[in-house]
């Protein structure tokens, strides 16, 4: 069996979640916010100076997100990944 954080080691030793892990999750869900918030933002808006911010916090909310994403599933390949985290 594979040795991943999180999971129950051998002599019933347990390894904790690997940071690295838990920080992509952290960003995923942060970037979920960002998109979130530019959406809200966006259909209260009053001014074309508004719309750029919003626009520009989603646009940056999508590029991380996919970013994030691309390393979860390297580390999903790799074994590392675990979803307790």
């Amino acid at each position: 069996p594979l040795h991943r954080a999180g999971r129950i080691q051998p002599f019933g030793e347990r390894q904790s979640v690997k940071p690295c892990d838990h920080n992509i999750k952290q960003t995923i869900l942060l970037a979920k916010r960002m998109i979130k918030l530019a959406n809200q933002g966006d259909s209260s808006r009053e001014d074309i100076g508004c719309g750029i911010l919003y626009g520009m916090l989603r646009d940056s909310g999508y590029k991380i997100k996919q970013l994030a994403e691309i390393e979860k599933d390297k580390h999903i390949a790799k074994g590392w990944w675990d979803e307790s985290c």
